[in-house]
């Protein structure tokens, strides 16, 4: 029988990718639904192509302008909106997988929604885990859910681990993500602060979005990273560590006990861990270029700068202090990166505005969604009134 698959996201790049997979295996997938911010004219074209059951616009205006075109087009699809919507594609019972691509903490709840209704959950939203953190691991256990890391990063740590988990523990002696650098990598650090947005936004490596492109730069994705590997593979803070990898052949690795490193590599492809994560334990094929070894001019390794990239290393202080202080780097970050691009505040002050943040909220640990979503909005609410200041300084 052919999965049904629902994209949360899929207009972004995680969700177009996934859905070009997806249209490579007509025989092993179909898609089930979709959900979209405000990407109007994509979403109706992805509806043409793929006719799933339903589609999820995230405001009504949006939803109402699909629905209009869907009827023009004569298309099957039921077009709704909002975040109960999402939720609802996310965990209704005729779905197999979710395909979890929405970026930001916006992306929470529909994926706490999947993992309690027990679905195989590709998780490219690293925010469920920085902000969830324990409860998220939570409702995975208790729902009976199957989590697949979709990050290159952490779906070259899952393929390079054994099957049986319940011996990691005993064989690992710490895991190695690696990071092309960003654009960044080789600049002057007193020159940051004359940084655009769209220099910003040019990744050497990947075609990406603008706020993932934007934490790429300022290595604050590796940082999360970190702490959504803490999670997923039930770490200790200082055994996660993180080395420039330019060429991003290498896409992780995990040293063992007895000093072996398994690497995972491959073409710096996001089709290649959609792939793995829709068809694992089996493989299919991604579309992605074969790595030809002898065409590599070399594969180099460097340290990561504190001093170019000071927000990295807030990731290991947010995960040793209170249980919340993730979620509220979390949200801080988001506030500063949405800030820059909107040239409210300069480059450098994007790690700025993260560390006041932290230093502004003392939070005690969230025991449910609500509070979650509740420290996250104290969070927005500080890190905007620190943009403030931060742009009469601009």
């Amino acid at each position: 029988m052919k999965q049904r698959l629902t994209v949360l996201g899929s207009t972004g790049s995680i969700g177009t990718s996934t859905l070009d997979v997806v249209s490579r295996h007509p025989d092993r997938y179909e898609i089930f639904a979709l959900s979209a911010a405000t990407q109007v004219d994509q979403m109706l074209a992805q509806c043409a192509r793929f006719r799933p059951r339903f589609a999820v616009m995230a405001s009504a205006p949006h939803a109402q302008a699909l629905a209009e075109k869907i009827q023009a087009n004569g298309l099957p699809t039921q077009v709704l909106q909002g975040p109960d919507a999402i939720e609802k594609i996310a965990s209704h019972p005729d779905v197999d997988m979710v395909m979890a691509a929405i970026v930001g903490a916006a992306g929470l709840a529909p994926c706490l929604a999947a993992a309690q209704a027990g679905k195989r959950l590709l998780l490219a939203n690293k925010e469920a885990l920085v902000v969830g953190g324990d409860l998220f691991m939570a409702a995975v256990k208790s729902g009976g859910a199957t989590l697949l890391p979709i990050d290159s990063e952490h779906s070259a740590i899952f393929q390079s681990l054994p099957e049986d988990a319940s011996t990691w523990a005993r064989r690992i002696d710490h895991v190695i993500l690696t990071a092309s650098g960003g654009p960044f990598r080789q600049r002057d650090p007193a020159t940051l602060r004359e940084v655009t947005p769209e220099q910003a936004c040019a990744h050497p490596n990947f075609s990406m979005g603008r706020k993932i492109s934007v934490d790429s730069a300022t290595m604050m994705n590796k940082a999360l990273e970190v702490i959504e590997a803490r999670w997923l593979f039930d770490l200790a803070p200082e055994q996660i560590k993180v080395v420039i990898h330019p060429q991003q052949i290498i896409h992780s690795m995990v040293q063992f006990v007895d000093a072996s490193i398994i690497a995972q590599l491959g073409t710096p492809d996001m089709r290649v861990p959609i792939a793995c994560g829709l068809a694992w334990p089996e493989r299919i094929e991604s579309g992605a270029a074969r790595l030809d070894f002898t065409a590599l001019a070399g594969l180099t390794f460097e340290e990561a700068d504190a001093t170019r990239f000071p927000g990295l290393h807030l990731s290991w202080q947010a995960l040793r202090a209170v249980p919340g202080t993730t979620a509220v780097l979390n949200a801080a970050n988001e506030v500063a990166v949405a800030a820059f691009l909107d040239r409210r505040i300069r480059f450098d002050q994007i790690h700025q505005l993260n560390l006041a943040t932290l230093e502004a909220l003392s939070p005690s640990k969230p025991d449910s969604l609500e509070a979650l979503l509740a420290l996250d909005a104290q969070a927005r609410a500080a890190a905007d009134r620190i943009a403030g200041r931060l742009h009469t300084s601009f």
